[in-house]
């Protein structure tokens, strides 16, 4: 039996964190529920840590299924979330629920997250309403890049804080069962996630949200081409794999193996 939305709304009842694991592949994903992860996200992020774009922007839904089948397979308890890409759910309500679809009923996933807040509750409700859960994302929304011209924290102006405040209980109130806060003042968090009946999770949020997520890659020292000021590592693996790869290097050179 895999973790229901029902049990996720549960812990932020009784005050048990919840921790959350970006991955993407079988064995990332298996590590991660034996562990003990609830909830593993198959993130659009996959562009720039597995594709090796710049950005999420030209991730598309096949690239999405690709690595969602992977994790499932990987997986048995965990709940699995899967990204919606850019451009699969903003233009038309009926396309967002195709894609939405594909991702339950193709990648087999458990529910879907999108980015936005206001301007895409009509699309939240619709895909909500045929059935498929939805977790939300506001804050730094990376799908939103150009636009926002550049990483960096939102919501800092009593201004766009009131418009997260809002965009905050506008997904609750469209149906969404969680919703990340990407890059949000703690403070702030802490307001929001006070304010709501559904859980947060936090990422570069600070420590009042429901919960946390992380990227496998970045919280094990795996991708090195950057480091978000964010992340907590506990393990520096890329250095350790170096170091395995050039002792299997030596060995061959030296016909030792």
């Amino acid at each position: 039996m895999r973790m229901t939305i029902s049990r996720l709304k549960e812990m932020k009842t009784s005050g048990e964190k919840i921790p959350m694991i970006t991955a993407y592949d079988y064995t990332s994903a298996r590590l991660s529920e034996n562990a003990g992860i609830p909830i593993i996200l198959v993130g659009d992020s996959l562009g720039q840590v597995v594709l090796g774009y710049d950005s999420t922007i030209p991730v598309t839904m096949d690239d999405i299924l690709h690595h969602l089948r992977a994790v499932v397979r990987g997986t048995g308890k965990a709940h699995i979330v899967a990204d919606m890409p850019f451009m699969s759910y903003q233009s038309d309500p009926k396309e967002a629920i195709r894609n939405a679809g594909r991702l339950i009923k193709e990648g087999g996933a458990q529910s879907i997250k999108v980015e936005g807040g206001q301007h895409i509750t009509d699309t939240v409700k619709y895909i909500v309403d045929v059935g498929i859960p939805v977790m939300g994302h506001i804050g730094l929304t990376p799908q939103a890049i150009n636009q926002l011209s550049g990483y960096s924290v939102q919501g800092k102006t009593p201004e766009t804080a009131e418009k997260l405040i809002s965009d905050a209980f506008a997904l609750e109130q469209a149906g969404t069962y969680a919703i990340v806060l990407e890059l949000v003042p703690d403070e702030l968090a802490k307001e929001i996630t006070g304010s709501l009946s559904i859980p947060t999770i936090g990422i570069g949020a600070g420590n009042n949200c429901d919960g946390q997520v992380q990227v496998f890659h970045d919280l094990l020292g795996l991708f090195t081409d950057f480091v978000p000021k964010h992340v907590r590592r506990y393990a520096n693996l890329a250095n350790i794999i170096k170091s395995g790869i050039d002792e299997y290097i030596s060995d061959v050179q030296n016909g030792t193996l």
